[in-house]
This record gives structure tokens, sequence and C-alpha cells, in this order.
């Protein structure tokens, strides 16, 4: 990823919340036909002393089950808020219009190898977290044990857990640090009124 250095997110607490609250990661894997693509829910466990560990699982029939190359690391990646940044925003338009339109964005890249856990304990914990994390701060939260066990011991026996052990973490926080500080205000005021509320926010943290 090419990461300038006004870009770049050095907090790892900063990064764990986006992988918590944006879980839906594109898992990118190398097998035998090449680089390959999943889009997997993984639920991040981690500590203050430790880059973390991811856990998910995918279906049984997953291509990636089999043709996984072990020796290479996987790339986990996690999208945060993004959005297009218009022109006219900038305040400067009014002064030289050399403006032209970017696109803000946040994003996490964590490394490590992958590995397939075939075990359906571990699964259900597994679902157990992950639907625990989200359904948390609902009205009536559901749980794996709401539904009947022969039906959830039936699903689970379809899929497998995978587990990533992070070894790198890579965080970008492209917002509209590298504009001067009457536009990020004026992006802000953009932002706003368009009802951009969460990219508001992360480019009034990256005014320094």
């Amino acid at each position: 990823m090419y990461l300038p250095p006004q870009f770049e997110q050095p907090d790892r607490a900063v990064m764990h919340e986006l992988m918590h609250t944006r879980s839906l990661a594109t898992l990118v894997t190398s097998g035998s036909d090449g680089l390959n693509a999943n889009h997997i829910p993984l639920h991040l466990s981690a500590t203050h002393e430790s880059l973390g560990v991811l856990r998910g699982h995918v279906a049984r029939s997953n291509p990636i089950l089999n043709d996984l190359d072990s020796a290479i690391d996987a790339l986990a990646i996690f999208h945060g808020p993004d959005t297009y940044i218009s022109p006219s925003w900038y305040a400067t338009k009014q002064q030289a219009g050399k403006v032209v339109p970017t696109w803000n964005y946040t994003v996490v890249h964590a490394y490590g190898r992958l590995r397939i856990i075939d075990d359906a304990v571990w699964v259900r914990a597994q679902l157990e977290a992950l639907t625990a994390q989200n359904e948390a701060g609902l009205p009536h939260p559901w749980a794996v044990s709401d539904a009947p066990e022969d039906f959830t011991d039936k699903l689970i026996g379809a899929v497998v857990g995978i587990e990533m052990v992070i070894t790198r973490l890579s965080g970008k926080w492209k917002v509209s640090q590298n504009q001067p500080l009457q536009n990020q205000h004026s992006v802000i005021q953009g932002l706003t009124a368009s009802g951009q509320t969460a990219m508001a926010e992360l480019v009034k943290t990256g005014i320094k």
C-alpha cells in the first residue's frame, strides 16, 4: 500500500477500533491460480501488547481450504468510512481555482499466516464471539443458543474455521491532512452539509 507519511496511522488502538467496528474484511490469499479475494467477517481478539488475532469461518466448499499456500502471508483489508471530496468545498477555489477532486478514506491492512481449523467446538465459539460483537447494543440481542442446537450443529458442520495471528499492521487515514487549514475547515462544512458526519469527524481529527 502506498503510504505517504502524512497519511500513516501509527496508533494501534485506532486501527483495532476500525477492525472491530468494520469487521467485514477482504481476505486476500495466494493459491495455484494466483491471488484470490474473499469477503469474510473477521473477529479481532487483541490486547495492548499484541497486534491481535483474527478469527472467522468459511464454507466448507470454499476453494480457499484446498488451495492455500500456508508459507505465504495472507492479507486482510478492513475499510473504514470513505467519500468523494468535491473541489467546490475548498475555500482556496475562490482564490486561484487550482483545486481538483480527491477521495478521502481510512483503511487497515493486517498480514499473517492463515491457519485452517476444522473443529466444531472452535467454530461454535467463534460464531458466538462474532455474533455477540455484532448484536451488542441491540434492544433484544440474538445469541447462537437461541436457535435449536440440532439446527446450528448442521450449519456449523458446513463451515470451517480460519485464524490469522497478525504479524504486521498498516493503517492509512487519508482525511485531508495535505490540505491547508482553511480547506480542512471548509471540507468539514461541506461534508457536514451533505450528511457525511463520520468523515467530517475524521477530518477534524487530522487537523494539527
